[in-house]
């Protein structure tokens, strides 16, 4: 069993910075391929981020290339994403997720980011 709880969302302003964490329970989730998603209101839930299992591999949605980094502290079992230049429409419940060898996607809570244009 995993369980993912997220930190760090809030109200920020467009071209400001902010950084999301996820706490990761289990021994083992430092094995796990993670990632970060979104779902902005009225929209799907999206994919934004993912990092290997050592973190030496990260993919990313073009919408924030080059604006958002994924980042893992496996002595930690963290996850983070750091968001600079946001913009309005970044605004979206973001969610961690961890994958596991056996194919199931474990989902955290999610926490709010807003953006002020």
């Amino acid at each position: 069993q995993v369980q993912l709880v997220e930190s760090g969302g809030g109200l920020v302003q467009a071209g400001g910075s902010l950084r999301l964490s996820c706490a990761a329970s289990g021994s083992t989730v430092r094995n796990y391929p993670m990632g970060w998603f979104r779902r902005a209101p009225g929209k799907e839930r999206e994919f934004v981020a993912r990092i290997n299992s050592n973190g030496d591999f990260t993919r990313y949605a073009d919408s924030v290339k080059g604006r958002f980094t994924i980042s893992r502290d496996n002595t930690k079992n963290m996850v983070y994403l750091q968001m600079n230049s946001p913009r309005p429409e970044d605004t979206a419940v973001y969610y961690c997720a961890a994958d596991t060898p056996s194919g199931s996607r474990y989902w955290g809570q999610g926490t709010q980011v807003t953006v002020s244009s």
